[in-house]
């Protein structure tokens, strides 16, 4: 069971020996960097040809309201009034053909494979996301996780079974299947009730993971600080039992952290030490205000790094260590690069040139959330990249609490859009003098 694992698993130190093994030399490319730099600027505004104007309009007007800071911080709020003056039918009526059809790939199978087949005709593979939001004091008890857990099988089954899969990825959040609250319990220090929720919550995980391997690549999503030791010690369990001959079960490090590069290299060397193979979805981070307050309240050293640029240092410093580790080893090391940021997608692109990685074979590819930075997607698939989306998917009211959350933590990127918002306003403009 995965629970012996969890008692043998351990930390490790990276060894400045195993950095070492890390060749810095270069391979030639077949493409002048000038020219991938050139194909690589994302100032396009042909990546949205494929859009219609209805889509175009949507999202125009969509990323404007984003661009207002207090309306990205407030939607949470500003939904739950409408929602109260509107009634829950017509608030739906209204979300579905706007905010959700932008976001939300779709409600049923028939739905999700009508936006997934367009979407995989432009080049991108789906990543879909059971959109189920937990958090301290909301735990609801076994039937509640078991439920959470059905339909994690479900997206295993959607994501492995449909034509427009292509070495599909999914989502997996943890606190769905396990109460947020034991991950902030000391072990050995459990009740009788927590160890037999703790057991419940381990074949849980094991049941998902048992159905995916061999079909589908499951991302852990990392959450809270104080939560995030427990979940990474679950999750590294669940490779070593499971990564063996592939990397099905991948761990997310969140680069605006200040511990994430010690971790990352614990990591690398456990899965050396123990023979499995290590999946990384290498992301900045969300929850930035929350643990900042949360760690001034606590009288706790601030975990966050100290500005955006140390952030940006970190992720593309980590970036590069984790592509010459995948130089040396593709067959065991994988990473998604999961950003919206453009010049950490061109200097992974970049480095991905210069080591010499096969762009088509799997061990590197990029990702994005759905109806958000399409003109750094559409641009990577065409170059030939492996590009993900993450999708959720769902009825309006399972996935507005998800999409609020998403719009909260990531209102930074939300209200820097202005770069898309102006492609998607130039290909309009462009469509509407060619109609004249």
């Amino acid at each position: 069971m995965m629970c012996t694992c969890l008692r043998s698993s351990r930390h490790y130190i990276l060894s400045v020996r195993l950095m070492g093994t890390v060749s810095h030399k270069m391979v030639a490319t077949d493409k002048p960097a000038g020219l991938l730099t050139a194909s690589l600027a994302f100032d396009d505004p042909r990546a949205f040809q494929v859009k219609s104007m209805g889509e175009l309009l949507r999202a125009l007007a969509i990323f404007r309201f984003c661009s207002f800071p207090v309306l990205v911080n407030n939607c949470d709020k500003l939904m739950s009034v409408a929602r109260s003056i509107l009634g829950r039918r017509l608030f739906s009526s209204l979300l579905r053909p706007t905010v959700y059809a932008q976001f939300v790939a779709g409600e049923n199978e028939k739905e999700i494979s009508k936006s997934m087949e367009k979407m995989s005709l432009l080049g991108l593979r789906p990543m879909l996301a059971v959109p189920i939001e937990e958090d301290l004091g909301e735990s609801t008890g076994e039937k509640r996780y078991n439920d959470n857990m059905e339909a994690m099988l479900e997206c295993v089954r959607m994501s492995h079974s449909n034509s427009w899969s292509k070495d599909p990825m999914m989502q997996l959040k943890i606190t769905a299947l396990l109460s947020p609250e034991l991950c902030t319990v000391n072990f050995p220090g459990l009740e009788e009730r927590e160890a037999v929720h703790f057991h419940c919550s381990l074949r849980r995980l094991n049941r998902i993971a048992e159905a995916s391997i061999n079909k589908v690549r499951v991302l852990v999503d990392a959450e809270y600080t104080f939560m995030n030791p427990a979940m990474s010690l679950v999750t590294m369990a669940m490779m070593k039992k499971f990564n063996k001959d592939g990397a099905w079960i991948w761990n997310t490090y969140q680069c605006y952290l200040k511990e994430t590069r010690t971790l990352l290299l614990e990591a690398l060397a456990q899965s050396k030490d123990e023979a499995f193979c290590l999946g990384v979805k290498l992301v900045r981070g969300a929850y930035m205000d929350k643990e900042r307050k949360l760690a001034v309240k606590e009288g706790r050293p601030d975990p966050i790094q100290d500005c955006w640029e140390d952030t940006n240092d970190n992720y593309n410093g980590l970036l590069e260590m984790m592509l010459k580790v995948i130089a040396q080893d593709p067959g065991n090391y994988r990473i998604i690069v999961a950003t919206h940021n453009e010049e950490s997608v061109r200097r992974a692109a970049k480095w991905v040139e210069e080591l010499g990685i096969d762009k088509k074979g799997g061990c590197v590819c990029f990702g994005q959330l759905l109806g958000m930075c399409d003109h750094v997607s559409l641009t990577l698939a065409k170059e030939g990249y492996a590009v993900y989306k993450s999708v959720p998917y769902g009825s309006v009211d399972d996935t507005l609490p998800y999409l609020v959350r998403r719009a909260q933590e990531n209102r930074t990127v939300l209200q820097g859009i202005r770069k898309e918002r102006d492609l998607l306003r130039k290909e309009f403009l462009r469509r509407l003098r060619r109609s004249n």
